[in-house]
Formats: C-alpha cells, structure tokens, sequence
C-alpha cells in the first residue's frame, strides 16, 4: 500500500510540474508551484519513512537534513536560468559560489582585508619578515575578525547572565527589584544602544564599543532564561535532597544546577544567534572588517553575488557557532544521552 501511494505522489509530482512547463504558467504562478511542488515533496518523504527500518531512521533524517537545502539550491538555480527571477537581485548559486571563491583567494589591496586571511603565505612570510607579519594574515581576516568580536562579546555578557539569573532565581526579593528594570532594557534594540557605547568608551571606533553591545545583547537573554530555569525546578527534587541531608551547597551543585542547565543552554543559544546578528549589524554601520561589512559594502556597489557570498559565510557561522555550544551542552550533561 504504502509503495502505491509513493508511485501515485511521484506521478503526480512529473505530471503536474510537465503540464505547468506545456502550459508556460512558470512565470505567472511560480510560487503557488513551488509550494504543491513541496507539499508533494514533503509527502513522499514521509511516505518513505514509513518504510524505512527503525535502525536506519536516523540516517534517514540525516539525508533528509543535508538534502532538502541542495534541493532548495538546485530550485534556486533553475529559476534563475529560466528567467523567472532577476540574476541581478538574486544570482544563481552557481555564481555566488564563484563569488566566494573569488573572496576567499584574493586579497583586497584597498581595505588591506581577505574573508578568511591567507594562512597559506604564513611559512614565507615567517621567513622574512617574522611572527608579526604573520599575526597580520589572520588579523586581516573578516571572518576571524567577526568571530572574536562575537566570541568576547558572548563570554563577557554570558558569565554575568548566569550569575544574576542564578541570584534571581533563588532570591525573590531580589527577583522583584530587578525584573522589571531588565525587561524594560531587554526591549531596547541593541543596536540602538551602540551609540550610547561610543560616547561611553574612550575610542568611539574601536573594538570596545561592538564588544560591549554584544555582550549586553548576551546578557539579558542569559540571565532572563537563567532565572527561569532556577525557578522552574520541581520542588519535589529540593525536597528529595533535603530528606537525604543535602546542605546548601550540595543542593546547589547537584540539583538546582543540573536542573537548570537545560534551560540555561537554551538561553546560551538564543544569545550566540542573536550575538551574532547584532555583530554583522553593526559592522554594517561602523566597522573596516568583519563579515557585515562584507555584505554591505558589496550591497553598495551592487556586487550581489559577494553579497550573498557573505550573507552564506554568516549561515554558515551561526551553524558552526551552535554546533560547538551543542558540543559544550553534551559534555556537560552526559545524562541526557
């Protein structure tokens, strides 16, 4: 039955796209096609897990992840090479990937600036000109340029967020002083609040200011889902550990912390995504280097396949970004296997 229904979608699926392409209704109604195309799609594939053995599932999952976005590219680029979208405002994925080439092997003479430095000179340049010449390959890099800022900015906001959370969560009166002055700046866009950072610091167009608003960004998001965490443990479990002769301490470090943390890192990757929009946004307004200023400078001079090059190596950072965290979560709590 199921293999009847799998041939009925797949014929459904050639017929109808075959009768669009006869008819030439592509350029009038391509998005009402693209999405029975992905409704048909989506009901083959679960047509097809339903076959599948349970000790493949996840390798089926897996497939499923890593093919959808390569049938979403490959989409992309047949409208494009039919004329139903403008390569101008949206290039193929074709050139965009020869965009990023282009970005990752040549050196800008003018900015001084390459996406990811040029690693590869590091044993000449070691010869003859010595270490720092060498730190100058990577410092040049807008990519490792964006990381550092997003990686401080994380840390500095994420390490006080845990500990006022922590406070507020066990503290009511604190809590209760504090709640509502966060909400109140948590609204704010921290964008907005880059400004206030420049007037603050003693160079206005240095490091500080960006770092600063990153780590803002990461704090009200760390200790907000930090108190809710500490809050929301089952208080069945600090009476087990009371029962068992647990202190303070021990009812801290072994229940109201592993109780939390799920939450916490939950709060941890809310706030290294949003770390990292705030970051590319403010290199579009203020900065020489970094990945947003990537993006926007070539939005400037209408070089939209750079720019979707560097809109990708900003996905493709979020991803490595939160890999690494979800790395940290499962060391951290081995339990959860």
């Amino acid at each position: 039955m199921t293999k009847t229904r799998l041939l009925i979608i797949f014929i459904i699926f050639i017929a109808l796209n075959i009768f669009i392409s006869l008819l030439n209704l592509w350029q009038s109604i391509w998005w009402l096609i693209l999405f029975v195309d992905f409704v048909l799609v989506v009901a083959f594939a679960e047509q097809v897990a339903t076959i599948i053995p349970l000790k493949y599932q996840k390798l089926y999952q897996r497939a499923l992840a890593i093919s959808f976005p390569i049938f979403v590219l490959i989409t992309w680029e047949l409208i494009v090479n039919a004329g139903i979208l403008n390569p101008r405002w949206f290039p193929p994925p074709t050139k965009i990937a020869a965009a990023l080439w282009d970005l990752t092997i040549n050196y800008d003479r003018f900015n001084k600036t390459s996406l990811f430095g040029r690693p590869w000179l590091a044993p000449s340049v070691l010869q003859s000109d010595g270490w720092p010449a060498v730190w100058s390959l990577f410092t040049e890099s807008h990519v490792l340029t964006t990381l550092w800022r997003v990686f401080f900015g994380f840390i500095i906001g994420a390490i006080p967020g845990i500990l006022l959370g922590i406070i507020m969560g066990l503290n009511k009166t604190i809590r209760m002083m504090l709640d509502a002055t966060m909400s109140a700046v948590y609204v704010l866009p921290k964008i907005a609040i880059f400004p206030i950072m420049m007037l603050i610091f003693p160079n206005p167009f240095g490091e500080g200011p960006k770092i600063a608003v990153v780590a803002i960004s990461a704090f009200f998001l760390v200790a907000i889902s930090t108190m809710a965490g500490v809050r929301d443990i089952d208080p069945v479990f600090l009476q087990v550990a009371k029962n068992f002769g647990a202190n303070r301490r021990q009812t801290f470090w072994h229940v109201i912390v592993p109780g939390a943390l799920p939450i916490i890192f939950s709060g941890l990757r809310l706030a290294l995504g949003t770390a990292l929009i705030v970051i590319v946004a403010i290199e579009f307004i203020r900065a020489q280097i970094g990945v947003g200023y990537v993006v926007f400078y070539h939005w400037q001079i209408l070089a939209t396949d750079k720019m979707y090059a560097g809109l990708f190596v900003v996905m493709v950072l979020g991803i490595l970004l939160t890999f690494i965290l979800q790395a940290i979560e499962r060391w951290l709590m081995p339990w959860r296997k």
